[in-house]
């Protein structure tokens, strides 16, 4: 008789916890509401990416050229055309590539139109160079 109150007390604690893992386990958690709130635009960001833009070193600031040109966004294509007009050559031959590499090459050539010099025509012999 104990052998089979000890056979009904295991298959009912056998019950108890397979339904168990099943309520604990396999329970769906509850979902919380999604709430979907328009993104407010940054008017000043350029203006704050233009200041922390300034004060990178040189070899930042091209990184950060190259981080810009694999992103298509309108946002990371004004700072690659500001970037044009950056004090240093290489950040702004950097800017130009990548534009170039976009498919922006008129936007380049645009800006050489605009700012005539050694300094442009450097950057359009440059990446005549580049792209041969």
């Amino acid at each position: 008789m104990i052998v089979l109150w000890a056979l009904l007390a295991f298959v009912t604690a056998a019950a108890i916890a397979f339904f168990l893992r099943d309520w604990i386990f396999l329970r769906k958690p509850p979902s919380l509401p999604v709430v979907a709130t328009p993104a407010a635009p940054a008017h000043d960001w350029a203006a704050q990416a233009g200041e922390e833009f300034a004060s990178l070193p040189e070899a930042a600031r091209c990184d950060l050229v190259f981080a810009l040109s694999d992103l298509d966004d309108e946002r990371a294509q004004r700072v690659l055309v500001q970037a044009l007009g950056d004090p240093s050559e290489a950040v702004a031959l950097a800017a130009a590539h990548a534009l170039k590499r976009r498919g922006e090459g008129a936007v380049v050539e645009h800006y050489a139109a605009e700012h005539p010099g050694e300094r442009a025509q450097r950057m359009v012999e440059t990446l005549a160079l580049l792209d041969s």
